[in-house]
């Protein structure tokens, strides 16, 4: 199946909004083995919609239409279709009926234009919108298939999932379920992991593998396709554990988990609490771990010891020590880290210092960070980064990187 991605709306040519549609289409599309060869954004303009319409049935069998199906003039995406098809445009009862409960619901009146919404090319398989108003719908001519979305991505993102998947997989005569499970990497970069796990990357048939690289992680979605969800499960594992008898230390989670939740996760599983101690990151760490829900029952408290005086009044770390080693230093951080622990009774103690620029700090060279882990009973450990972005980039990776090494001593734990 060739695919022509089409996304209507001058918002998006204005750059008042990105395209995010288009990513989240492509991306479910490769699961399913549909190969889309063109994004395109115009305008709503009729005549010029018309034009890349009548352009991209030159060079896909599948066209995917996201956004104009609201209830203003401005919204011409499948009068502008219908007319080029010749289909004709019929209300559809059901979506209309959920139109007007919506707004007996909410106490509002409805206006002519939102009855627009419902309507539908006569004939078309109808997408359900289960998160807003106006349906999508599908539907066939002179062997091109025609879908249509609605923009928003909140209606969008499921609509194409329960939707447009399954009409799509029963075009090429499939029955089947796709199943993908996410492998989260932390201190490894998209390169050396693809090359380390190319062996299987190159043999890769059913699941498939797609490594990809997101702010503060690489990731490896691991695809399969089969008649039940067990089945592809099934399929997954043995990729899954393959994969992690190559590169497993590097993992910090799958699927939804983030650096925070995993630490979040495995100080819940020994009921410990946490406390920190920062110096560069400024809170940042706090911050971060701060955004899971519950996160009341494990975080302890924290300070921010920015300058070397509020590390001695703060957690009366010794001056000498300081004056030994300087603040950034693996000494520095290990009792920033065991200090911390102390001062709020907490069961592990995280401290982080370093030199975040655009200076050098003691004649320390940008972006060396020290950040120390205290665990009950244990001496503190320390890890030593050298970073090279800028002060900011410094900082946030920083936060991160604290997060990942408490997983791995964490985990640790139990082995």
């Amino acid at each position: 199946m060739k695919v022509e991605i089409i996304a209507v709306g001058s918002e998006l040519l204005l750059g008042q909004i990105t395209n995010t549609n288009a990513s989240f289409i492509s991306s479910r599309l490769a699961e399913i083995g549909a190969d889309v060869h063109y994004h395109t954004v115009v305008g709503d303009n009729p005549a010029r919609l018309k034009e890349v319409i009548e352009v991209a049935e030159n060079r896909a069998d599948i066209l995917i239409f996201s956004g104009g199906l609201g209830p203003t003039k401005d919204d011409m995406t499948k009068e502008t279709i219908a007319a080029h098809i010749g289909v004709e445009l019929v209300s559809d009862n059901q979506a209309l009926l959920f139109i007007e409960n919506f707004f007996k619901r909410a106490n509002r009146k409805m206006t002519d234009n939102n009855k627009k919404q419902a309507l539908v090319f006569e004939g078309a398989t109808v997408l359900e919108n289960k998160t807003g108003m106006a349906p999508g719908m599908a539907v066939e001519k002179e062997g091109k298939h025609f879908i249509l979305l609605p923009g928003p991505p909140h209606e969008l993102h499921p609509m194409f999932t329960d939707e447009a998947i399954p009409y799509l997989l029963k075009l090429n005569g499939k029955q089947e379920v796709i199943t993908s499970r996410v492998l989260k990497f932390y201190v490894i970069g998209e390169a050396e992991l693809e090359h380390r796990i190319q062996p299987i990357l190159d043999k890769q048939t059913n699941p498939t593998i797609a490594p990809l690289a997101t702010e503060g992680a690489v990731t490896l979605r691991i695809t399969a396709k089969a008649a039940t969800v067990e089945e592809a499960n099934a399929l997954i594992d043995p990729v899954d554990e393959e994969i992690r008898s190559i590169v497993g230390e590097f993992i910090y989670g799958i699927d939804d988990d983030t650096l925070s939740s995993r630490v979040a996760e495995l100080l819940g599983q020994q009921g410990f609490t946490l406390a920190a101690a920062e110096s560069l990151t400024a809170g940042l760490f706090m911050a971060e771990f701060a955004t899971q829900p519950g996160v009341s029952s494990a975080l302890a408290g924290g300070v921010v010891v920015y300058d070397e005086k509020a590390k001695i009044e703060q957690l009366k770390i010794e001056k000498s020590l300081l004056d030994e080693y300087g603040v950034v230093s693996s000494e520095c951080a290990a009792s920033l880290a065991l200090n911390v622990q102390r001062k709020f009774s907490a069961n592990v103690g995280v401290g982080i210092t370093g030199a975040a620029g655009p200076t050098p700090h003691d004649g320390v060279p940008v972006g060396t960070v020290w950040i120390g882990i205290a665990l009950p009973g244990k001496k503190p450990k320390t890890y030593k980064l050298l970073l090279s972005g800028n002060r900011n980039s410094n900082r946030q990776r920083s936060a991160r990187f604290a997060l990942y090494y408490l997983i791995q001593e964490l985990s640790n734990l139990d082995h």
